[in-house]
């Protein structure tokens, strides 16, 4: 197993890397806005907190290139991991076109959900420049999974930290309207952050098409046959929209309880968007490693390793929990001053001080079943995956946040403390699947 720990660590490290880029961004937007405004953090929490889950379901569904690339490139046979490239393409076209239309509806049924009558004005023009972009967000989830899954993770690093730098820059210039333009506030985020998913679309086609270390991937997409390129579509289109339900059911309770929240207030609302900023820089580091995890069982079912697939997955949990464990003291001992980072509000800054306990409480049982889950993604296990995942997001998380936050009155820690006990869930259902699917 120690060598299991040293590829998990060297594969895994620049996605983790990559993943830390997003969540700069992820904390320099919520900074600046918060700072501009804390009704445009508020607009910005709500319209995030839904805009990601079509986020999560390209990221979901793009999943899927790895258990269906990865058996390729684990016995060595490239061209036919180029020829899963070019089906997925075709995949994602049918993909961009669902998630516009909802979108879409999203957009004119803003007025629906119960948020305050001020925010919808500044709600709109940024959710309407998201959509524009969904195209390049879509896209750039394929380049960065197939460059993972042949192990080229520092492809993705590069390319992320760029594009995440390039709108960190464009948040400064357009939302305090720094060097004579027009300062843009909100819609200033929204539309550096589509300018940065577009430039990072173009890095990732120049580098395939570039780098003659790629050229047998785009040979084997070129000259595809029809029939090949058909079966692996129909591959990549069956486990990924399972796939994409699973990974948007999995974040979605997080997500769609920002409804719940915008019940409580504006305040409430801001405090959630600094939590779900915090969650995430943990969820996402867990994510690089737990990326590794699936992309290394891949190869190894190509292999029809069994005994290494249980090894990485153990190895890969044990690293996560130690990152975990790692992370955790220093957001508890200093959980007073997190809210004082992005917000000038006394009572946002208390709101969020409160709820950083049921975080700190969850992160156990979110590095397990964040471990077991990549490595049944990297067994193209995805239609048992999203039933369990439904069960305990939804059966369990959404009602228990409602009526802890709601029904109870404990407001967002209330909200907040149901997720403790759905991801125990989740990890339980994860694990007895991978029992199941595993050959004895």
């Amino acid at each position: 197993m120690p060598h299991h720990y040293k590829t998990l660590i060297k594969l895994g490290t620049p996605i983790v890397i990559g993943q830390i880029g997003n969540l700069v961004l992820n904390f320099a937007d919520t900074l600046m806005i918060g700072h501009h405004s804390t009704t445009e953090l508020a607009a910005a929490s709500f319209v995030n907190g839904i805009f990601v889950l079509f986020i999560l379901f390209s990221i979901g569904f793009n999943f899927a290139l790895t258990p269906v690339a990865g058996p390729f490139i684990g016995r060595n046979e490239k061209e036919e991991a180029g020829v899963v490239m070019r089906s997925c393409l075709w995949s994602n076209v049918i993909l961009m076109l669902v998630l516009a239309a909802l979108a879409v509806a999203f957009y004119f049924s803003l007025h629906l959900f119960g948020q305050p009558d001020e925010l919808l004005p500044l709600m709109r023009p940024y959710l309407l420049v998201n959509i524009l972009s969904i195209p390049f967000a879509v896209i750039g989830c394929q380049m960065k999974q197939f460059f993972d899954t042949i192990g080229s993770t520092k492809i993705s690093m590069y390319v992320l930290v760029f594009s995440n730098i390039l709108n960190i820059i464009g948040n400064y210039f357009l939302i305090y309207g720094k060097a004579g333009i027009p300062e843009l506030g909100l819609l200033g985020a929204g539309l550096s952050t589509a300018i940065a998913r577009v430039v990072m679309v173009v890095l990732f086609f120049l580098i395939f098409f570039i780098d003659k270390k790629y050229t047998v991937y785009l040979n084997g997409a070129l000259k595809a046959e029809s029939t090949k390129t058909r079966k692996t579509f129909i591959e990549i289109n069956k486990l990924g929209w399972s796939s994409a339900i699973q990974a948007t059911i999995e974040c979605g309770a997080f997500s769609l309880v920002a409804i719940f929240v915008g019940w409580i207030g504006t305040k409430p609302l801001a405090a959630h968007q600094i939590m779900i900023t915090v969650s995430m820089f943990f969820y996402n580091i867990y994510l690089g490693i737990a990326t590794a995890i699936s992309i290394r069982v891949s190869h190894f079912a190509g292999m029809k390793d069994w005994r290494a697939i249980v090894d990485v997955t153990k190895s890969g949990f044990f690293i996560i929990i130690a990152i975990a464990a790692v992370m955790a003291i220093p957001v508890y001992l200093y959980r007073d001053s997190i809210g004082a980072l992005f917000s000038n509000d006394p009572l946002v800054d208390e709101l969020v001080a409160i709820t950083v306990i049921p975080l700190i409480l969850y992160q156990i049982s979110d590095a397990f079943q964040c471990s077991i889950a990549n490595a049944l993604r990297g067994l193209g296990e995805m239609r048992l995956l999203m039933y369990a995942a439904f069960f305990a997001y939804f059966v369990v998380s959404l009602p228990l946040s409602w009526l802890l936050g709601i029904q109870f009155g404990f407001g967002l820690v209330g909200i907040w403390s149901a997720f403790p006990v759905c991801l125990t869930v989740a990890g339980i259902l994860y694990f007895s699947i991978l029992k199941v699917k595993l050959p004895r």
